[in-house]
């Protein structure tokens, strides 16, 4: 059970929480790049349908499993079992939950890896690259250099040790309270600096102009899966945060606040991407080295450059911070029930595990850089162990999640509790309960059957 002393010091702390936990690398690095991969437009249509019908409802599931339960993710859906009368193999798809989290820790900890590192460079030796070989050489240098992306993987997992390690009021409430709002005028700062060079029409139209044609199955479970990645529903993250929340805290004004916000800030990165790619006549679908090989040769032709490259990595730094420290959480409390042990040493143990499987993450752009685990496997000829992991935690485990989830509310839990919860109750529970009995669950399996046909 969570202590008297471990709950959010009040509303704003725990949206800010939740907000930065939405507000990942999934929306300023992987939103962008995805968008640019998958044409656009159509993409946008299928991510904001996703949003809408079954992230959203599962975002509210998860809010009342962690209220009710008051526990770390697994004690939670246990607990709720229990009340309801329901089996406890439940919280086994919290457990999967955590186990996704920890797998997600183990790459995202590198790539916050590289945003640091690139910041490090910027500051120290500003943009010595004016064309795009020497972006791409410089990206590939980084990547190249294994101790050096251990370093900076080991850096910032201390960095979200130590924050988790201080609590909830005193490390990751005070952090998100700092992180958040520097993370908004960055981006503000940044999509303004962007349109300014020109390019706002085309991006307009390249994120919102819709062509049926390309929409197909491969898109939409794209699009489902970044949805479920950068928000985080199917983590069982907002099971944990939730469980230190108030009864006088509106979960529904909650979950509202955080998918707009995060669905703000995403569209706010392509607004500071984008229009620096147009201008500069570069390419939008280039990929992950859309933010690590494009924007810094972007910057680099035009006044201020090194200004804004600056804001731009601090950005993605802060925004990387925020989600690794609720990966954090999620995992270590759990530990820490399971091995009676402190929240600092449960920690610990946590960020050592994440950083030492991040290691095969690392050696993968390099070392490993010709190993493809599952090259048998049509599909996957060409996939590195980080290509995997990416692809098996968006587009895999974080559905799965999100099915059992939505099944187990849906079917499990009493409309009581749920209204109870969520004050809520007539038309608009009925509605939930449709999503979650029938919508998320077939919307998640087509999903994710469809990509193999």
């Amino acid at each position: 059970m969570s202590s008297r002393n471990d709950h959010w010091s009040g509303r704003a702390g725990f949206i800010l929480a939740n907000i930065a936990a939405a507000v990942g690398l999934g929306s300023i690095w992987k939103f962008p790049y995805e968008v640019g991969t998958n044409g656009g437009g159509s993409f946008v249509i299928c991510y904001i349908i996703g949003l809408i019908l079954i992230v959203f409802p599962l975002m509210l599931c998860e809010l009342v499993i962690g209220r009710h339960g008051r526990s770390d993710a697994i004690r939670s859906v246990s607990a709720v079992a229990a009340a309801a009368g329901a089996s406890q193999w439940w919280s086994l798809f919290a457990l999967l939950g955590v186990v996704t989290g920890v797998l997600i820790l183990s790459f995202y900890s590198v790539i916050g890896g590289w945003a640091m590192a690139y910041l490090v460079d910027t500051i120290g030796h500003g943009l010595p690259v004016q064309d795009a070989a020497g972006a791409k050489a410089r990206f590939e240098a980084l990547l190249g250099s294994p101790v050096r992306l251990l370093l900076y993987h080991l850096v910032f997992m201390a960095i979200a040790v130590v924050i988790v390690a201080r609590g909830v009021a005193k490390g990751i409430e005070r952090a998100t309270m700092i992180l958040m709002p520097t993370l908004i005028a960055l981006i503000l700062v940044l999509a303004i600096y962007s349109l300014s060079r020109g390019g706002f029409w085309q991006t307009w139209n390249y994120l919102f102009g819709f062509d049926f044609a390309k929409i197909t199955p491969k898109i939409a479970l794209e699009a489902l899966g970044l949805g479920f990645f950068s928000i985080g529903v199917g983590l069982s993250i907002m099971i944990a945060y939730a469980a230190y929340a108030d009864r006088q805290i509106n979960l529904r004004q909650v979950a509202v606040v955080t998918l707009v916000s995060d669905t703000a800030v995403s569209f706010l990165a392509a607004f500071a991407i984008f229009p620096v790619v147009f201008a500069e006549n570069l390419d939008p679908s280039s990929g992950a080295g859309l933010v690590f090989i494009t924007l810094p040769l972007a910057f680099s032709h035009m006044p201020f450059g090194t200004l804004a490259s600056i804001a731009f990595f601090t950005l993605l730094l802060v925004a990387a911070i925020g989600s690794a420290i609720s990966f954090l959480e999620l995992a270590a409390t759990p530990l820490q029930h399971a091995l009676k042990c402190s929240r600092a040493a449960a920690c610990i143990v946590c960020g050592a595990f994440c950083w030492s499987l991040g290691l095969m993450t690392v050696l993968s752009f390099n070392v490993w850089a010709e190993w493809f685990p599952l090259s048998a496997i049509p599909g996957f000829a060409r996939a590195t162990w980080f290509d995997l992991i990416d692809h098996i935690t968006s587009n895999v485990l974080l559905p799965i999640g999100g099915f059992g989830i939505a099944v187990f509310v849906g079917w499990a839990v009493p409309r009581s509790m749920v209204a109870g919860e969520l004050h809520i109750g007539g038309a608009a529970l009925r509605a939930l309960y449709v999503l979650l009995r029938y919508v998320v669950p077939l919307g998640i399996v087509i999903a994710s059957v469809a990509v193999f046909f």
